[in-house]
């Protein structure tokens, strides 16, 4: 599967299972979805076992492939998960973000302001997540990095999802700004309150949230 090809694939189907095309516990059918995008078994059957990696899609015995039913406790206890690795790298980063990492974070800002104001909300999701990524590579430590992406993708479908409550854009922008300037300032306990802050999901956001999953659900 090319690169290309195999991230239109996995993105299409990420998307889909997050806007509840696909429902929790669905069979996901691989001679179906390569009729669908015209295309042979092989590369669906590696964009799911992809997705499977990240825990959105699991591998059944003599069923195939699943849509995952993540429950709304298991969800605030990854969420919790995530924002504790997110405030490490924001601290981290706070204390080692060089020019060009300071360069990075300022332009995927840029490109997330842009996204924010056209309304564009696919576009804000991907220029949201290079800002993430920017910030984990400027905490200049790998296996932190690697864990807080792992993590990153097991929840992508759940952000991307989050991101359509109304006012979302506007209030994810707002809180990017402020996290962008304590690194900027090297305020590490202030980038890592941030960071928390704007990860974890409670009260009427996590509300929010599990109400959205339910419409798509349904």
């Amino acid at each position: 599967m090319s690169g290309k090809r195999g991230f239109v694939l996995r993105d299409a189907l990420e998307n889909d299972i997050a806007m509840g095309v696909f429902k929790a516990g669905e069979r996901l059918d691989e001679a179906s979805l390569a009729q669908r995008f015209g295309v042979s078994r092989t590369p669906i059957r590696e964009a799911l076992l992809q997705l499977a990696t990240t825990g959105l899609v699991e591998l059944r015995p003599h069923r195939g492939a699943v849509v995952a039913q993540v429950g709304p406790s298991r969800l605030m206890e990854m969420f919790e998960v995530m924002a504790e690795l997110e405030g490490m790298c924001g601290r981290l980063a706070a204390r080692r973000a060089d020019s060009s990492d300071l360069s990075a974070l300022a332009t995927a800002q840029g490109e997330c302001r842009a996204a924010a104001e056209a309304n564009d909300t696919d576009g804000y999701y991907y220029a949201n997540e290079r800002f993430h990524h920017a910030i984990y590579q400027a905490s200049r430590n790998g296996f932190l990095a690697e864990q807080a992406t792992l993590m990153h993708r097991r929840l992508k479908p759940y952000r991307r999802l989050q991101l359509r409550v109304r006012g979302r854009l506007q209030t994810s922008l707002a809180e990017h700004d402020g996290i962008l300037a304590a690194i900027e300032r090297g305020d590490a306990e202030a980038a890592s309150s941030l960071l928390k802050a704007h990860i974890i999901i409670q009260g009427e956001r996590f509300g929010d949230l599990v109400a959205n999953l339910a419409e798509h659900s349904a």
